[in-house]
């Protein structure tokens, strides 16, 4: 099992990596359009990741290029990553987007995988958090444990069990919940208007995803919020959501739950694969053969953008209070969210064979 860096471990990577990075050539992208792929639909947290940052790297970026966010969905982002596999550098204006659900299919060994974490230049890394949430008659009984939802049969709009979707799906078993996931939406925003719609009884975003519309649901009684998944602190603990604070997590609903425990062989796995998908959620890559002037400038980019003044305030609002990580911080981030112990993905390969027919292998 490969050591993982979590917290401020990334950013003491970070400080030192970069520090020891030499000058090199000024790069100058005035007149260019930079596309930013995102392998899934316009409507999911992703969209709204890659969204939030665009404009402030077109400001960052030398010659202030045009940044603009296309999207292609599809195989739960396995389409849009087999394709950026086979893209090569050309002048520096292509940049692709991953998250949780790419890195999964990828770790799991997923036949549709044709591409390789190794071969990309992560230039940002940043994290996330997630958001479970109820209808309201389901959410009226929701009193920090799972006990009085046991009995009910509940649907989940999922992108499949593969993806990122494996945490939540793992967490409500762990539960005692009953959950059927109706698979082979793109986004998880088009889980969200399942739920809406009333074509599902319980969903979940990631914090961007939340904060940008489910939010809203909730302050309109529309949703009742469950629980959040967490975030980890620098002693790799599981700890309150600091853009959720007021929200309990999973770990404190399972402790509570008859039947839920948060230590041995499952709570393992799935903690595992929760440190792999969400302290390092979402990720932004340049391609196979960039040069390392052209890497160093987005990374000096994306550095400046979270240094600005009134980052903490306008991330809040939009993506959550999470870390950002650049340049060689990136790079350490990203091997942390493509490992699992062999432990862990041994249990979760037969899990999604024995409950969802998924064979991996």
């Amino acid at each position: 099992m490969k050591t993982k860096l979590v917290g401020g471990a990334f950013a003491a990577a970070a400080a030192t990596m970069l520090a020891a990075t030499p000058a090199l050539a000024e790069v100058d992208f005035s007149g260019k359009t930079i596309e930013w792929i995102i392998p899934f639909s316009e409507t999911g947290g992703s969209a709204k990741w890659a969204n939030f940052f665009a404009p402030l790297l077109s400001e960052e970026l030398p010659g202030n290029p045009t940044v603009v966010v296309k999207f292609m969905p599809g195989a739960g982002s396995t389409k849009g990553a087999n394709w950026f596999q086979e893209q090569k550098h050309e002048d520096g204006t292509l940049l692709f987007g991953t998250s949780g659900s790419t890195q999964f299919p990828y770790l799991l060994d997923d036949p549709r995988v044709r591409y390789e974490y190794s071969d990309w230049n992560p230039v940002m890394a940043s994290g996330t958090g997630g958001v479970a949430y109820l209808n309201p008659e389901d959410g009226a009984k929701f009193d920090g444990t799972a006990n009085n939802l046991k009995g009910i049969d509940f649907i989940y709009g999922s992108q499949g069990a593969t993806r990122l979707d494996l945490v939540p799906l793992l967490a409500w078993e762990m539960l005692g919940m009953n959950v059927e996931p109706v698979f082979g939406i793109k986004g998880r925003g088009d889980g969200r208007l399942m739920f809406e719609r009333g074509e599902a009884t319980i969903d979940y975003q990631t914090s961007s995803g939340y904060l940008g519309a489910s939010a809203d649901l909730v302050a309109s009684g529309k949703a009742v919020p469950m629980m959040t998944w967490g975030t980890l602190n620098a002693a790799g603990e599981i700890v309150r959501d600091p853009t959720f604070p007021d929200m309990p997590t999973f770990k404190e609903v399972c402790a509570a739950t008859d039947g839920c425990e948060t230590s041995g062989e499952v709570w393992e796995a799935w903690k595992a694969f929760f440190v792999a998908g969400f302290p390092v959620q979402k990720i932004a890559f340049l391609p196979a053969g960039t040069p390392d002037d052209v890497i160093k400038t987005y990374a000096d980019a994306f550095d400046a953008v979270r240094n600005r003044d009134d980052f903490p305030t306008i991330a809040a609002k939009r993506v959550g209070k999470y870390d950002v990580f650049v340049g060689e911080g990136a790079q350490a981030a990203t091997k942390a969210g493509t490992t699992v112990s062999p432990e862990a993905k041994s249990f979760v390969i037969n899990w999604l064979e024995e409950s969802y027919g998924v064979k991996l292998n």
